[in-house]
């Protein structure tokens, strides 16, 4: 299978997504996750304005009331899955927030009245069986912490950010509403510390080139995807991004983290149900589901064959 320079581009993008979880459990050791997600975002907001500024403009009453909605699900998503961080294993809150792609079609029913498919709900049901198997690895009861709990919750908020910026990307600039929305992730990150009782942490240089490496890996990597997604099908990037859990538990266990096997097989059926979420119906399963209007014409003597429906009259 040959791959494009844009799909090269999305496997090296979602090797970095697959090592941020890592970096974010390990800089939690320094700071506290809303402060976190908050630097983080506000450095990739500044650094893509710097990047395209020359061309970027004005935001229109509708980027910013996009910007303004999409950017309240990132900071949820990513602060719900960063404070979920401080007690799970990376590897496991990557294939949790996984789940966010088999949610979109359940969401999709409950905004929008539009039932999922047929494969969407085999993808569901894979999916669900494989998060007990990674929340209960011994099969003795029902496991879920605090921090699987927080990470599920952070693949719904994320799940809403992709129904948002579907609903909307036809209509906005991509370049500022991302700007937007990473400045109003930012921005609620940051006024949630005060109910929430964060402290800024103190200055610590691991913390600072974690945040500075993560923010401009994040401006980057939006560049990325609108450069690539250009070109490459949705449901083939799909596919793609599937690889990041898996990027998660590999760098994971390089670096020491030690998931059950149990746990580990859990992990393949979420990828699993994300890939079978996007497959299209098998052709025999959709020729069954067609209507048994047909319409024949004669070919021949003695012979007929069917006319496929909307075909015109001869």
């Amino acid at each position: 299978m040959r791959f494009s320079r844009q799909e090269l581009l999305l496997v090296l993008i979602t090797m970095i997504w697959g090592g941020t979880f890592l970096a974010v459990h390990h800089a939690l050791a320094y700071t506290g996750p809303l402060f976190f997600v908050g630097l983080r975002f506000l450095i990739a907001a500044v650094l893509l304005t710097l990047l395209t500024f020359r061309t970027l403009g004005r935001p229109t009453r509708t980027e910013l009331g996009a910007g303004a909605l999409i950017g309240a699900a990132i900071g949820a998503g990513y602060a719900m899955q960063t404070t979920g961080l401080q007690t799970i294993p990376s590897s496991t809150s990557a294939f949790i927030t996984a789940l966010y792609v088999p949610l979109v079609p359940l969401l999709q029913w409950l905004f929008l009245r539009r039932p999922p498919s047929l494969m969407a709900c085999v993808g569901v049901a894979l999916a669900f069986g494989g998060l007990l198997l990674v929340a209960n690895p011994e099969g003795t009861a029902f496991a879920f912490g605090a921090g699987e709990y927080w990470t599920l919750a952070s693949a719904v908020a994320i799940a809403l950010e992709i129904l948002l910026i579907s609903a909307s990307s036809h209509r906005v600039d991509a370049r500022r509403v991302t700007v937007v929305q990473l400045l109003v992730a930012s921005g609620l990150s940051f006024l949630a510390m005060w109910p929430a009782r964060e402290q800024v942490p103190a200055f610590s240089w691991a913390l600072a080139v974690t945040v500075l490496v993560l923010g401009a890996a994040s401006a980057l990597i939006q560049f990325g995807m609108n450069w690539a997604q250009k070109t490459v099908s949705p449901t083939r990037a799909t596919v793609i991004y599937t690889g990041e859990p898996v990027w998660a538990g590999l760098i994971g266990r390089v670096a020491g983290e030690r998931l059950p096997l149990a746990a580990l097989f859990g992990g393949l059926l979420i990828v699993l149900g994300v890939l079978v979420s996007e497959l299209p119906l098998p052709v025999r399963l959709r020729l069954r589901r067609l209507p048994l209007r047909r319409r024949h014409r004669t070919e021949g003597p003695g012979t007929t064959s069917a006319m496929p429906p909307g075909d015109p009259q001869p």
